[in-house]
């Protein structure tokens, strides 16, 4: 289960990464602006925070914006706001794509334009996507170790930009609103500017695997909100000091609109320490860029697969692969939209697409707490965001009618001063809403009506009233020999026996996801235990991330007050440690006695830790 640091880092990793384009994004449109540009979005981005804590700690499950909109209006409403989504997730994938290349190029400048950066994105996009079909194992620690080193790399940039480089007076002359910028561009800008928070929806979709998700939850939500806001806040006051605005440009939004980061450090004379930071940051930013392009993908196979459990998409896209058990089809197909997004080498155009998408699903998601704030009144709520305001006798959420204010307006400047993003978006938005009215019709069901596919669950049966023995397989590996040594165990002190076995699911799919030939074969595995063990044997199956069936068999084993672990040593393979990942955290943890059953040629025989 995941507490506030692995919440706050997973999501800082997503929403930290932006920084590396979107300072160049809205220096594009607002030159001298632009950091009053981020304060501006800023405080946009802390109300829709506010928003996500509240309705994430009420529902606890994946979907976003989309969920909140099922719960507090009706389907049509959270299929409208998943497909918003939807447009977010493949444009983080695109956008953060096509900048990995301008990044690597401080080892080979022709990365850094056109062609080499659409090719460089397409290559990643198309890696990636087959990396996730297959379901490769994620890094969870060094994510986390790169979302710190992010962190903390930003914060020496702002510290030492503010000792090196800062000028309030030359931050003063960059401003000539009316001119450069125009009004115009300036308003276009702010909802650009919400590219820098992509991400917020990553801890509402982690939310079902969130430890006291009441709590966990919005602090994580908060701690992203307070660090994101510092860098925002300091880093662009920087860049605009190092690069000045003159006769209305500057370098930011030109030489470096594709790399502003490594710009800053470009400009920052650090003397005999220049070249390395260069190489430091292109490679750190570069390798941000790439997990984040990976997390969209997550994020799109995960929407998809929510989507088609509520029947607001075809079976066809959430459909799993039959060996590697991940959603291909959603994943091939809108990884090749990415691609195609990717192909007119538009980083503007990508800005303004993602602006559209995310502030129609920020403002859904602010009027559904609103909508819910006033339909149930008195549900209990473990998170509460801040302020109310009175409008003819109702209360409503202050921090949310200001957040759909914000978000709303920004998406309409978007719209109305961009006829090609209208025109992207209406098309988006349309074959979205099409593809729905027929499959809905396809299936018998209203627009509005709520149906979600039947997935049969597990049968448990926990004896938590008695001290017992555990026994614990993962993915499908059965030990006959380590049920009878538990049988053996249980009749010496007169307990049961409970077999639980787990069942990894690919970080691509959601925890939950349907995987019938797996839960088939757990349920094999806990039968043919009972029958080798007695009526005493009690059993039920469990999903876990991959890397964390030690933890839940910890926790599985204190839930049940067992006395003793017994667990199969998995078969030896040649160069890989004689104890699995799994075994080592039992190990480690240690909660009752450990039994690790092996199985030599001969004889069976079991070793006791």
């Amino acid at each position: 289960m995941l507490g506030t640091g692995a919440l706050f880092s997973t999501a800082y990793g997503n929403v930290g990464s932006s920084i590396y384009y979107a300072l160049g994004l809205v220096a594009v449109y607002a030159l001298g602006m632009t950091p009053i540009v981020f304060v501006i979005s800023g405080l946009i981005f802390a109300a829709t925070a506010a928003t996500y804590a509240e309705a994430t700690a009420m529902y606890p499950e994946a979907g976003g914006s989309s969920s909140f909109a099922r719960h507090a209006f009706n389907e049509f409403w959270s299929f409208f706001a998943a497909w918003g989504q939807m447009l977010n997730y493949i444009i983080t994938v695109s956008i953060s794509a096509f900048f990995v290349p301008h990044y690597l190029g401080v080892f080979w400048s022709p990365l850094r334009h056109s062609p080499g950066d659409v090719i460089g994105g397409i290559v990643i996009v198309a890696v990636l996507a087959a990396i996730n079909v297959v379901g490769v194992t994620e890094a969870t620690g060094l994510n986390v170790f790169l979302a710190i080193a992010d962190f903390m790399t930003q914060v020496v940039l702002v510290i030492v930009g503010c000792v090196l480089v800062l000028s309030p007076s030359t931050l003063v002359h960059n401003i000539h609103l009316g001119t450069a910028p125009t009004v115009g561009n300036f308003l276009i800008a702010i909802p650009i500017g919400m590219v820098a928070y992509t991400g917020i929806e990553t801890v509402s979709n982690l939310a079902e695997e969130a430890r006291d998700f009441g709590h966990t939850v919005p602090r994580a939500i908060g701690a992203v909100v307070v660090a994101v806001a510092v860098i925002y806040a300091f880093l662009p006051v920087v860049a605009l000091s190092a690069m000045p605005v003159i006769h209305g440009h500057t370098a930011l939004a030109g030489e470096f609109a594709g790399d502003p980061v490594l710009g800053v450090v470009k400009n920052l004379h650090l003397g005999g320490l220049q070249h390395p930071a260069e190489i430091y940051v292109g490679i750190l930013a570069a390798t941000i860029l790439f997990i984040a392009t990976n997390a969209g993908l997550i994020g799109v196979s995960r929407l998809t697969y929510s989507m088609g459990q509520h029947r607001q998409l075809p079976e066809r896209l959430r459909q799993l692969h039959p060996r590697f058990r991940t959603p291909y089809v959603a994943i091939t197909v809108f990884g090749l939209v990415a691609c195609l997004t990717i192909l007119p080498g538009k980083a503007t155009f990508l800005g303004r697409v993602y602006a559209f998408g995310a502030m129609l699903s920020f403002t859904i998601a602010h009027l559904a707490v609103i909508g819910l704030r006033m339909r149930e009144p008195d549900r209990e709520r473990p998170y509460r965001g801040p302020g109310t305001v009175t409008v003819r006798r109702r209360t409503l959420p202050l921090f949310a009618v200001f957040g759909a204010f914000g978000t709303g307006a920004a998406w309409v400047v978007v719209t109305v001063l961009n006829v090609d993003t209208l025109i992207a978006g209406t098309v988006w938005m349309a074959i979205g809403i099409a593809t729905y009215a027929g499959y809905r019709r396809h299936q018998h069901l209203t627009l509005t009506q709520t149906a979600k596919v039947v997935v049969p669950g597990p049968v448990v049966e926990r004896e938590v009233e008695y001290e017992s023995v555990l026994v614990a397989f993962e993915d499908g590996e059965y030990s006959p020999q380590a049920v009878a040594t538990a049988a053996k165990l249980a009749a010496r002190r007169r307990r049961g026996i409970h077999v639980l076995v787990t069942i990894t699911v690919p970080a691509s799919a959601p925890v939950n996801a349907a995987m019938p030939n797996e839960e088939r074969r757990a349920q094999e595995i806990i039968d043919s235990a009972r029958v080798l063990g007695g009526r005493r044997v009690t059993g039920h199956w469990l999903k876990v991330r991959p890397g964390e069936a030690g933890r839940r068999i910890v926790d599985e084993a204190r839930a049940i007050r067992a006395r003793a672990i017994v667990l199969p040593l998995p078969p030896r393979r040649a160069g890989f440690p004689v104890f699995s990942r799994t075994l080592e955290t039992v190990l480690a943890e240690r909660p009752a006695r450990v039994i690790i059953e092996s199985e030599p040629l001969h004889e069976p025989a079991a070793r006791a830790a």
